[in-house]
């Protein structure tokens, strides 16, 4: 298990990050709070995911909303809302990260994780977004 600052693959840090931000919707909990109260930390980057969609979700939501046509954010699949939630904060505040990257981690989320048509819905929307955040 990755520990603070351990190496660790960006994938297997976005999954674990995938995973706290759906164990914190689920519980209705603050994701500040699910990250806190895990026994060992998780690699660097999936906190740094965390902390930053927590940081920036009304934001990340309205984004989402704006560009979700004929959907709303509560609809979604619960996966698909954190997979788009971690692509925007990804997207918006973490420039460092190629896009060709940020759709494709997501799209594997996505697919591994949701529904059959979650891998086309989370690439459609995250494809109109780098548009928009990184013209």
């Amino acid at each position: 298990m990755d520990g603070p600052g351990q190496p660790g693959s960006r994938r297997e840090a976005r999954e674990r990050a995938l995973g706290l931000l759906y164990e914190a919707e689920s519980k209705q909990a603050p994701l500040v709070e699910v990250l806190a109260a895990l026994p060992v930390p998780p690699h660097t980057f999936a906190t740094e995911l965390v902390e930053g969609v927590a940081e920036h979700q009304d934001e990340l939501d309205e984004l989402i909303r704006r560009l979700a046509k004929g959907w709303t954010l509560e609809r979604m699949p619960a996966v698909d809302r954190a997979v788009l939630r971690l692509g925007a904060y990804e997207l918006a505040h973490r420039p460092e990260i190629p896009t060709s990257a940020v759709l494709t981690e997501a799209v594997e989320l996505a697919s591994s994780y949701s529904t059959d048509d979650s891998g086309r819905f989370v690439n459609g929307m995250l494809a109109k977004m780098a548009e928009e955040l990184r013209p």
